[in-house]
């Protein structure tokens, strides 16, 4: 099945891939001839993705599916939330966001919370119709970056389903299997494969 994901981010093609596995051949807007930034001007993750989701399918005219997922830190009123890629400028800067989210912590003292979440909604667009599904991967913030696998703040997250280590200390496939994406994506996924 070909669907057009909205994303210009290689890794989270990647990822999307694997996740979804080879009954599914993904492409992102621009393999399609579509380069412009798709907007993200939401007010909560969902709105984000069912906007990416609408902006593709109404200039494409092809079946596909957008995401929007945020890092929410109980602390910090669940920032970084929907402003996660931009969290420390509008230039994504993952170093830079992490770096802002240990300091904003920092300041909160020693005893705050470090529980957070990472947050996805996935919007699928198929032939017309629209369905959403929602994806959660519960754990913590590290008081400093480990690992050099993943992307984003995977440096910093330690996920519950493996309280040792740091997502970006984990293998690929595990990290796969317990992400936010992918509970997200293979809910999707479980949504498709029931219309056979």
């Amino acid at each position: 099945m070909k669907l057009i994901f909205a994303t210009a981010n290689r890794h989270k093609l990647q990822e999307a891939q694997e996740i979804l596995g080879p009954g599914f051949e993904l492409s992102t807007p621009a393999d399609a001839g579509l380069t412009e930034d798709i907007p993200e001007t939401g007010n909560s993750l969902k709105d984000n993705s069912l906007q990416k989701a609408k902006y593709i399918h109404d200039r494409l005219g092809a079946d596909c599916f957008a995401d929007d997922s945020g890092l929410e830190v109980d602390a910090l009123d669940g920032a970084p939330g929907v402003h996660t890629a931009r969290y420390a400028g509008p230039g994504r800067d993952s170093d830079a966001n992490m770096d802002k989210l240990l300091h904003e912590l920092a300041m909160k003292g020693p005893g705050a919370s470090r529980k957070a979440r990472f947050h996805t909604w996935a919007t699928l667009i198929m032939g017309g119709e629209v369905h959403c599904f929602e994806g959660v991967m519960e754990g913590r913030i590290a008081f400093e970056k480990a690992g050099c696998g993943g992307f984003g703040y995977d440096p910093v997250f330690i996920p519950d389903a493996c309280p040792d280590r740091t997502v970006a200390e984990l293998p690929e496939e595990f990290k796969n299997s317990i992400s936010h994406r992918g509970n997200a994506l293979r809910a999707l996924a479980g949504y498709l494969a029931s219309l056979d």
